[in-house]
């Protein structure tokens, strides 16, 4: 299985164009895929964090030559002459725990590797402990800030209430594991079961194989 991500900047006088695509392409999407969801994205998990302007699709196929006929496909070109800035990257699965909409999206099928590594969290949260999670949310964001090894970060999902999730690319699996499994963030994770904020969940790390273009005008895989 080849997943690829695409994240895109989108001019504003595009926006409303953009928005019409974003309901449009998911038919299309879910037909040619095996799996795929348009996401919007945030800085934070608040409904006022979301970012009209940044929009992303991730799509599982079954092989490169799947992947290569998106890429070169009406789809990604479309979405592309909306934008101002994009970056795109294959990635290979090499761990994945839980559901997204009902379903195990991500085939595993290699350990993991050294280099460069994205991480991708996904909940749907239960209605009356929204308010909760989201107060547990600050201090978590905060060991983001000058983290050592992270390319960067941003909140992604389907909805800006109640399906959000994360994106990150990190130098290596240990830099990922150092920032999920000590302070804040490993308290969170401890806090889950007892909490209960999620109705459905989902963690899942790749190996980066390819990605090309910029992330608010670098590129995050090569710019220190």
């Amino acid at each position: 299985m080849i997943v690829t991500f695409h994240l895109w900047r989108v001019r504003r006088a595009a926006l409303h164009r953009a928005a019409w695509h974003v309901a449009a392409d998911r038919w299309p999407l879910r037909r040619a895929a095996l799996f795929a969801k348009v996401l919007g994205t945030a800085s934070g998990f608040r409904p006022h964090d979301a970012d009209p302007s940044r929009w992303a699709v991730l799509a599982c196929w079954p092989d490169e030559t799947a992947a290569a006929a998106f890429e070169h496909g009406s789809l990604v070109r479309r979405w592309d002459a909306l934008a101002s800035e994009g970056w795109r990257a294959r990635l290979l699965p090499i761990a994945s725990r839980g559901r997204w909409s009902g379903r195990e999206p991500f085939a595993v099928t290699s350990t993991e590797p050294e280099g460069t590594v994205a991480s991708l969290t996904r909940a749907r949260l239960h209605p009356l402990r929204t308010k909760r999670f989201r107060n547990a949310v600050p201090e978590v964001a905060a060991g983001l800030d000058g983290r050592s090894g992270l390319r960067f970060a941003l909140g992604v999902g389907e909805w800006p209430i109640g399906l959000q999730g994360t994106f990150s690319v990190w130098d290596s699996a240990a830099k990922l594991g150092e920032f999920a499994y000590t302070g804040a963030h490993r308290t969170a994770i401890r806090r889950t079961p007892t909490e209960r904020w999620y109705a459905e969940e989902l963690f899942a790390r790749f190996a980066v194989l390819q990605a090309t273009g910029t992330v608010d005008g670098r590129d995050p895989l090569t710019a220190s």
